[in-house]
């Protein structure tokens, strides 16, 4: 049978009046989210001092009261940095600062929560993190996104064979591979913008659904945490967690780009391929092989990948069954939240480390280069010729066959077996001139020609600057 025991008398709680008897033991740890809510007490310090100053300016609090709740929040605050969120038996951060202010200022303390509701103070609380949270990542994107700027830069003219499932397919720059990756993490930085300018709605002074009931200073509370915006409505946006998806879809879509980065490196990293090696400090070895050079780095980052998707699901899944209005359900919002924050903030310098310090085979990369990749340009010289692509493209398939039964590379064929496919094949084989020239046949903006690349070297140069997210 499960245990009955309750707590009958909780050291400080926000509710209770009601009950005669305090909840059970096993309802406690299920309610209980101080292990995770506890990291927001600055903000919840800073919502509440600016509570009390809206309180004061309705008269609710007396000019020395609030002086002495400031005061005391000041010093509940000096107490949470030194650790004293550290084993305390209360149920939430909230309650927590509660009690801690209690000590610090008597009963006073009791004035601090008129007109404001968990629902409201834990909304503003959370937006307030999230808002500095995004910031910091923000930095991290840029870092990254600068690392492989730079090494593009390095890497202009370095070329290697590009992929299509898992093929190769036309030659193309290192630059222009690496910045394939990079500008993923402009819409990166633009998506979390984006969703930063809908966290940044005030939700402090809507009471518990239906507003407060004293007439504070909603514009005064907007301005003082530096929220963009009031919440329209109290009832939607105290239960409202569009902001916590809109977040936690961003961070699974860096972290899919991230996996993205890290699947090609791995790759590249192979003996097979030698195109680049991880630096020592960014490679583990073998507990049985010496030999072994492990990117565990980049598998790392692929795996955490599936952990960010994971806390997106969970939320929406926990969010589609919650009606208009605050649910308890929404205390595992922090929980998956704070968990792809730190994910990232994991993955993300680790990442950027390995890129920053890899070195590249030169050689090995242009020893890739087969002339089976010039068939394109092949087809296009037919087309030039007067050839319409699709039979061009049909005429030099013929080609790469006769290549493979000869066994001879695509532009070795003989003469006489090309223009026995084609009369102008002969003269178009006898065109194809170096690899750099085939990269620099593909000039359009955003293709893999020296001029288009450097072209998104200066553009990306520009987005990867504290502010350029657009």
């Amino acid at each position: 049978m499960a245990s009955e025991h309750r707590i009958e008398t909780p050291q400080h709680q926000m509710w209770g009046g009601r009950f005669a008897l305090g909840p059970s033991e096993a309802l406690h740890a299920l309610n209980r989210s101080l292990p995770v809510d506890h990291r927001l007490w600055p903000q919840d310090v800073a919502a509440s001092k600016a509570w009390v100053h809206a309180l004061g300016r309705v008269g609710v609090l007396t000019p020395a009261e609030e002086a002495a709740l400031l005061e005391g929040l000041d010093r509940v605050a000096e107490r949470l940095a030194d650790g004293a969120a550290v084993g305390a038996p209360d149920e939430d951060i909230h309650t927590l600062v509660e009690r801690l202010l209690y000590e610090e200022v008597g009963s006073t303390a009791g004035k601090l929560h008129t007109g404001r509701s968990r629902n409201d103070q834990v909304a503003t609380d959370l937006r307030l993190w999230t808002l500095g949270a995004t910031d910091q990542l923000d930095v991290d994107l840029t870092q990254l996104g600068s690392t492989l700027v730079a090494r593009a830069r390095d890497g202009m003219d370095d070329l290697l064979p590009g992929y299509t499932h898992g093929q190769r397919a036309q030659p193309v720059r290192w630059a222009y591979v690496l910045l394939a990756h990079a500008w993923p993490l402009v819409r990166d930085r633009q998506r979390l913008a984006d969703a930063r300018r809908r966290t940044a709605e005030l939700p402090l002074g809507s009471g518990a659904l239906a507003g407060s009931g004293f007439p504070v200073d909603r514009v005064l509370l907007k301005e003082a945490l530096g929220f963009r915006a009031l919440s329209p409505n109290a009832l939607d946006v105290t239960g409202d967690r569009d902001f916590v998806a809109e977040v936690l879809f961003a961070l699974a879509l860096v972290g899919t780009h991230l996996s993205r980065l890290a699947a090609e490196l791995q790759t590249y990293t192979s003996a097979e391929f030698g195109f680049v090696k991880l630096s020592d400090a960014f490679s583990t070895g073998s507990s049985l092989m010496p030999q072994k050079r492990n990117p565990d780095v980049l598998e790392l980052a692929r795996a955490k990948s599936a952990r960010l998707l994971g806390d997106l699901v969970a939320l929406l899944a926990t969010l589609k069954g919650i009606p208009a209005g605050y649910s308890k359900d929404l205390q595992e919002d922090k929980a998956l939240l704070f968990d792809a924050f730190d994910t990232v903030a994991l993955v993300l310098p680790a990442v950027t480390g390995a890129v920053a310090s890899l070195t590249v085979d030169r050689d090995r990369m242009r020893g890739a280069l087969d002339a089976s990749l010039r068939a394109t340009d092949l087809a296009d010289l037919l087309v030039e010729a007067g050839v319409p692509f699709r039979e061009s493209h049909g005429f030099v398939g013929r080609l790469v066959l006769e290549a493979e039964r000869a066994g001879v590379p695509l532009d070795r064929v003989p003469p006489a077996a090309a223009a026995a496919i084609h009369p102008a094949l002969g003269a178009a084989v006898a065109q194809l001139g170096t690899w750099e020239d085939s990269i620099e046949g593909r000039a359009t903006p955003g293709g893999s020609a020296r001029h288009s690349v450097e072209q998104q070297l200066e553009e990306l140069r520009k987005a990867f600057t504290l502010g350029g997210a657009g």
